[in-house]
C-alpha cells in the first residue's frame, strides 16, 4: 500500500497553514514527518485522517482517492486525550468499538496488548490512579488495538523511562514489519534515525526536504572523517588539519575527497586505529539546517 499527499493546502481565515505539502509513505517502513512547532505538522495529520477538510490537494491510497471507510487509522496524538475517571478495559474497549470492532474481539486484543506493555494489573484501574508512563501505554494501545492499515506516532517516547521505551520501540518496530504504514513525528531525532528510512522537513507550511534519509546523509560533501583511537595526541601532531572532537576521536578534513582512500590505509599503518568512517552530518544537524 502507498500513501501520496500531494500538493496539501490549508488556510485558516487569511493564514496560510499548509501550501502545497507532498510526499509517499509505504507500506512496511516509517516516514519521519518532522518540523518546529507550528509548521504545519499537526494540520498535516488532521486533514490526513479527515479531521480537517483540505483547501486543495489530494490524498491517494494506490493512486486513487483515499476511501476513509475502508483505511484505518491509529494515532497516538503528542497531546494525551483520555478519560481520567475510568477504568482501563472501559475506555479501551469503548475505543476499540467505535472503531468497529466487536465486543468480544477487543476484550480478546486488549488483553493481548496490556500483557504486551506489561500493564496487564492496571486493567481494572482508574486511569488516573497509574503513572505518567502507564498512562501512555494505555493511550497507546488505543492507537493500534483495532490493527489499523496507517499508523501516526506523535512524539510517542515523550516522559518514557528506558525500559518503558524499549517496549514501545518493541511495538513500533513490530507494526512496520507487519507491512504497515507508520507516520513518526518527534523533536527526538534520535528516534527518527532508528526507525524511519525516509524524512520530510516541514518549514512554513511547505516540504523543504523529503527523501531517503541514507541519500540525503549520502549527498553532503564526503570531505571528513572521523578517526577513533587511543593516539588522539599523536594524531593530531602528525595532521594540522585533525581536530579533537571526543576523548578518543578526531576529525580530519581533507584537502580533496579523492584522498580519503589513500589517508585511512596511511592512519591505519600509522597508528593504533579502532575505527575510520567518514563524517556524515546527523539528522539533528540537517534538521537545524532546513527547519
Amino acid at each position: 500500500m502507498i500513501l501520496q499527499v500531494e500538493n496539501l493546502c490549508k488556510s485558516f481565515t487569511q493564514k496560510k497553514v499548509l501550501n502545497g505539502i507532498s510526499f509517499c509513505a509505504n507500506s512496511g517502513k516509517a516516514l519521519g514527518l518532522l518540523g518546529r512547532n507550528g509548521a504545519g505538522k499537526t494540520t498535516t495529520i488532521r486533514i490526513l485522517m479527515n479531521v480537517l477538510p483540505k483547501d486543495d490537494g489530494k490524498i491517494l491510497i494506490d493512486g486513487k482517492p483515499i476511501d476513509y471507510k475502508s483505511i484505518t487509522f491509529g494515532y497516538l496524538p503528542e497531546e494525551r486525550g483520555l478519560y481520567p475517571k475510568k477504568t482501563v478495559k472501559e475506555q479501551l474497549i469503548y475505543f476499540a468499538e467505535l472503531k468497529g470492532v466487536d465486543k468480544k474481539e477487543a476484550e480478546k486484543s486488549l488483553d493481548y496488548w496490556l500483557k504486551r506493555l506489561d500493564a496487564f494489573e492496571y486493567k481494572d484501574k482508574r486511569l488516573d490512579t497509574l503513572s505518567k508512563g502507564n498512562q501512555q501505554k494505555i493511550q497507546l494501545i488505543t492507537a493500534i488495538i483495532h490493527n489499523p492499515q496507517i499508523v501516526i506516532l506523535d512524539e510517542p517516547f515523550s516522559g518514557l523511562d528506558p525500559v518503558n521505551a524499549m517496549l514501545f520501540k518493541d511495538v513500533v518496530k513490530e507494526q512496520i514489519n507487519m507491512g504497515k504504514i507508520v507516520l513518526f513525528s518527534s523533536h527526538q531525532m534520535n528516534y527518527i534515525e532508528e526507525f524511519c528510512d525516509d524524512i520530510v522537513i516541514l518549514n512554513g507550511g511547505k516540504n523543504v526536504l523529503s527523501g531517503n534519509l541514507a541519500q540525503i546523509k549520502h549527498s553532503y560533501r564526503r570531505d571528513k572523517l572521523v578517526v577513533s583511537s587511543g593516539e588522539v595526541n599523536k594524531i593530531l601532531q602528525a595532521y594540522e588539519n585533525a581536530t579533537q572532537i571526543s576523548s578518543s576521536e578526531v576529525m580530519i578534513k581533507l584537502k580533496d575527497e579523492a584522498d580519503k582512500k589513500a589517508i585511512m590505509v596511511k592512519l591505519s599503518n600509522e597508528f593504533d586505529i579502532d575505527q575510520i568512517k567518514v563524517y556524515e552530518p546527523s539528522l539533528n544537524d540537517i534538521f537545524v539546517e532546513f527547519a
